[in-house]
């Protein structure tokens, strides 16, 4: 098994911009922890960035203080930095040669969000036969409320957990995944 750490939008919008990620407790540091036990094992990292497309986009506007990374993620070795514009990590990106190019054939992904760029990345992934280990504590969401209703932040991160656990990925926490790593 050769793995490959995905760091998914872990930026300034979710903590000072409009989309403050809330739950779990803790999810930032158990991002920071996986990738510093990466490094410190050789588990290459690819740390993944959005943008939106439109140049005034109120979320994610490429060159906006929002978009930058989180300064702490900013500041620990990665392999690769992936943009994006869409859910997907492996749309329009140069990520699925780069994992073949590596001999990756099994993506842990943390980040944000649970439910969106996170799960689709993880779906992706598995499609494109790798093993996916979702990190349930590294990654973290926030309550939705939109025209088809409304669901905690709790609610929307246990539901996407248990939709990926049934047959896309194995859903594991921080400790779990750094055992694996000795």
């Amino acid at each position: 098994m050769k793995r490959a750490l995905l760091v998914i939008d872990v930026q300034n919008e979710y903590f000072t911009g409009a989309l403050p990620i809330t739950h779990p407790a803790g999810h930032l540091e158990q991002i920071l922890k996986v990738m510093d036990e990466a490094a410190r094992k050789s588990v290459p990292t690819v740390v993944v960035r959005h943008h939106q497309i439109e140049p005034d986009s109120p979320f994610f506007r490429k060159g906006s203080a929002e978009w930058e990374l989180h300064p702490e993620v900013a500041r620990r070795p990665s392999n690769l930095l992936i943009d994006k514009t869409l859910p997907g990590s492996f749309t329009g990106t140069g990520l699925e040669d780069w994992l073949k190019q590596s001999g990756i054939d099994t993506i842990s992904i943390c980040g944000y969000m649970t439910h969106m760029c996170c799960d689709t990345t993880a779906r992706q992934a598995m499609h494109n036969g790798y093993q996916v280990e979702f990190l349930s504590d590294a990654t973290g969401t926030l309550a939705v409320q939109n025209a088809a209703g409304s669901v905690t932040a709790e609610e929307l991160h246990r539901a996407t957990l248990c939709a990926q656990q049934m047959f896309i990925s194995e859903v594991i926490n921080t400790p779990a995944w750094l055992e694996r790593l000795t």
